[in-house]
């Protein structure tokens, strides 16, 4: 359980696209506003995008729409989830991804190019290209099959045996 939650700590801070040290409502309209603009998404996409991201974080992060939550609020729902029934949790962090890469993937083609990754990434407060672009290279490709990033992830909040590869933690490690 200590290295799941070691990641979970990852990724709470991955969220917390403000750098304040919770994640509450300020993080979603950023991450929103940072992405529609770095996609140049104007009028009708830029409004479904932005609605589609906050329902993710409200259904998949914050558990409600007016709350901010502390890392350790954070860590002890997803210990409750993972315990309770690993089975269901998984299946909760295969929607949970499913949905955010498919908001992320705007071309709608399936897969990420580097660009869309640098692009995602820094809707989430994480600006430095050249670590993004080393995290993305982890992936050995040109262009990565969105499920096969959707399943990085979803190991990822769910994989307890830290002899396994893991290309996020390993992304988060060289500092993304």
């Amino acid at each position: 359980m200590d290295y799941l939650t070691k990641k979970w700590k990852m990724w709470y801070k991955s969220l917390d696209v403000n750098h304040d040290g919770k994640i509450s409502l300020e993080d979603v309209e950023e991450s929103r506003n940072k992405f529609t603009e770095l996609h140049h998404l104007l009028g009708d996409k830029a409004d479904s995008v932005k609605t589609d991201m906050q329902n993710w974080w409200t259904t998949y992060i914050l558990n409600g729409k007016d709350q901010e939550i502390s890392e350790e609020q954070f860590i002890s729902n997803l210990t409750t989830a993972y315990n309770k029934d690993k089975a269901a949790f998984k299946d909760q962090m295969q929607k949970c991804f499913d949905v955010m890469f498919d908001v992320i993937d705007t071309n709608k083609d399936r897969s990420i190019e580097l660009n869309e990754f640098i692009f995602a990434f820094k809707a989430f407060g994480h600006e430095n290209e050249e670590l993004v672009t080393k995290a993305f290279k982890l992936f050995n490709n040109e262009l990565v099959p969105l499920r096969d990033i959707v399943t990085a992830w979803v190991q990822f909040v769910t994989e307890e045996d830290s002899s396994k590869r893991d290309v996020v933690r390993e992304a988060f490690e060289s500092g993304v």
